[in-house]
């Protein structure tokens, strides 16, 4: 969805950005186009590379095929055929066994087992209980032990993630990758043709949105000095958003079903995202005073996988802390509300509850194209259209659009996390 001459073009990076270009090339055998548009924010594509990189190169658990494997298991949920391409071809170079590319049935049984585990993780995590990680753990000759499957499920969620980046900028493959495999290449049946040719130009209403955002940011700042909403009505105030977002949809939303080629990775193509309530499913809320990435996640992790609670730690921060403090043309703007309240609606999406926020502030910073946006790309990424990408914050540059997908890929990952986790310690305790 970005203009090849509006990216940062190779020769102009400063000292940084060429090391970060130089490690990607290292560890990848070619300059990708995730981290060409991910180096719009150095800070953060240094710590993606060094925890991908330690994900699928560095002493771990897993076998090397194994690991590449689980991506294209990843990311075939979302049809992302960016994703399975690059990893099919990493898998052949370690020594992966190509029969294993024509279906999950051709995998060995312990990688079949996971299948349930990638399926819940991408479209319904609530599900996840203690029962499905025993399993795993379970199955005598085909079991997991408990350090294969944090780095199995760590890598799920990368990759499930990854897919919402991809989809969420519209990242075509690179030139040399056209048709290398039998997978579709990206379809442009769900692009407007008069979205491609005409591009979107500004206007004096969008401008006008950016000053209505930063005026109701001041005056949310305001009300917060005067008055705190009682506990009942916070509640009351988070569920009442958990619901709506299940009637976010977009205009777009068709149902398509995958071609055979990516979906052969995976079996129960049907299975998607499916919001809580829509069948008369109820989902507890998860409350995360309860169980924390902070306080119980992350020492899980580093406790069976050393070393990567501690990288995806810092990953969450800086994404969740980054700031240039602009907005659009304005500087020196504090933007943390409008942060928080993006990564806590992906949360409210999954259940997760924050007891300390105001969730009515997430009506009033986040407007119904911005929304749908947001849930598209998180929930249903292979849905995402170039129109949808251009009707959020018309007024904003695309590294402030990036910005938004580099909240949404580790809000997401967090979200998949805690319930893999919280099943993990349950199964433990």
């Amino acid at each position: 969805f970005i203009p090849e001459k509006e990216t940062i073009q190779v020769g102009n990076e400063d000292a940084m950005m060429h090391t970060l270009f130089a490690d990607s090339f290292a560890t990848l055998g070619r300059l990708d186009n995730v981290t060409l548009v991910m180096v719009f924010h150095p800070q953060y594509l240094e710590s993606f590379l060094k925890t991908q990189h330690y994900l699928l190169q560095m002493d771990g658990p897993l076998p090397l095929h194994y690991r590449h494997y689980i991506g294209i298991m990843a990311a075939a949920r979302h049809q992302c055929s960016y994703l399975v391409n690059l990893h099919v071809n990493d898998f052949l170079h370690v020594g992966g066994d190509p029969k294993w590319l024509n279906g999950l049935e051709n995998a060995p049984q312990k990688l079949q087992n996971l299948g349930e585990l990638n399926k819940m993780l991408a479209h319904r995590p609530w599900l996840i209980t203690k029962e499905h990680i025993e399993q795993l753990l379970k199955t005598e000759e085909n079991s997991w032990s408990l350090a294969e499957l944090i780095h199995a499920v760590v890598l799920l969620t990368h990759y499930h993630s990854l897919a919402s980046f991809t989809f969420g900028c519209g990242i075509s493959p690179e030139i040399d990758c056209e048709g290398g495999h039998t997978f579709r290449p990206p379809s442009v049946s769900n692009y407007c043709i008069c979205d491609i040719t005409n591009g979107y130009h500004g206007s004096t209403e969008s401008v006008c949105e950016v000053e209505a955002l930063m005026e109701k940011m001041k005056q949310l700042q305001e009300c917060r000095d005067e008055e705190e909403a009682s506990q009942e009505e916070m509640a009351t105030r988070f569920e009442r958003e958990k619901r709506e977002s299940m009637f976010v949809c977009s205009s777009e939303d068709e149902e398509s079903a995958p071609t055979r080629d990516v979906s052969r990775h995976f079996e129960d193509t049907s299975y998607g995202y499916k919001d809580f309530s829509r069948h008369g499913m109820h989902v507890p809320t998860f409350r995360v005073q309860d169980y924390s990435w902070e306080d119980h996640g992350y020492s899980l992790v580093n406790r069976l996988y050393p070393d990567v609670g501690q990288l995806l730690d810092e990953k969450f921060h800086i994404a969740y802390n980054l700031t240039y403090n602009t907005m659009a043309m304005h500087k020196d703007v504090d933007t943390s509300m409008l942060r928080r309240a993006i990564w806590n609606y992906i949360h409210c999406m999954f259940g997760i509850r924050y007891d300390d926020y105001d969730y009515g502030e997430i009506n009033q910073l986040l407007d119904r194209s911005f929304k749908v946006y947001i849930k598209t790309v998180v929930c249903t990424p292979e849905k995402t259209t170039k129109r949808m990408y251009d009707s959020f914050w018309r007024q904003f540059e695309h590294s402030e659009k990036v910005h938004v997908n580099l909240l949404l890929v580790e809000a997401r990952m967090q979200a998949e996390l805690l319930y893999a986790l919280r099943a993990i310690t349950r199964y433990m305790t």
